[in-house]
């Protein structure tokens, strides 16, 4: 289990500093209880809960610009990722999406049933499924084109830090395959 001194620890390993700022005056988070500050349990003292409500909030706001293409957010990403690269085994779009096989499988069969893809069998491995864009699949792709700017409208942020955001996230991401 956690100690008080595990998060003292690895903010000050991340370079997180205390609650003071340059000029030593206290913030707002001063204000709240210490108990709370130093319980490794208390919801505002971890990082997965801001990360899942904003992933959370930012599918929500795709729907509008997905639902005229009849795509899911999840159905989009994989979508991007075979417009990125077509003819992608399933496990390389398992890979890319962080998607394992039980999750991709139904989404694959939904957007194969609306015609954007194909799935088939490898010739050289029975066990390897391909999957391939169809010409529907490839059109939907100049469709989609409105939905990274429509998407930017609704993030009221500095672009200069959604791209920092980005390379602290992707940074995030690559230490999990590291450990």
């Amino acid at each position: 289990m956690y100690d008080e001194n595990d998060f003292a620890s690895a903010s000050s390993e991340s370079g997180v500093t205390d609650a003071s700022d340059s000029t030593g005056a206290a913030s707002v988070s001063d204000a709240t209880d210490t108990t709370e500050s130093l319980n490794p349990l208390a919801l505002d003292n971890q990082l997965c809960f801001p990360l899942y409500a904003a992933a959370k909030e930012l599918t929500r706001r795709y729907k509008p610009f997905l639902d005229p293409l009849g795509l899911t957010y999840t159905q989009y990403v994989a979508m991007m990722a075979l417009w990125e690269q077509d003819s992608l085994t399933v496990s390389e779009l398992g890979a890319r999406l962080y998607l394992d096989s039980a999750t991709l499988t139904p989404l694959l069969k939904r957007l194969e049933a609306h015609g954007y893809l194909n799935r088939t069998r490898s010739k050289k491995d029975e066990r390897t499924v391909i999957i391939t864009l169809t010409d529907d699949g490839r059109a939907l792709h100049d469709l989609a084109l409105d939905v990274p700017r429509c998407m930017a409208g609704c993030i009221n942020m500095d672009p200069e830090k959604l791209l920092q955001l980005k390379g602290l996230l992707e940074e995030l991401l690559a230490s999990f395959a590291e450990a």
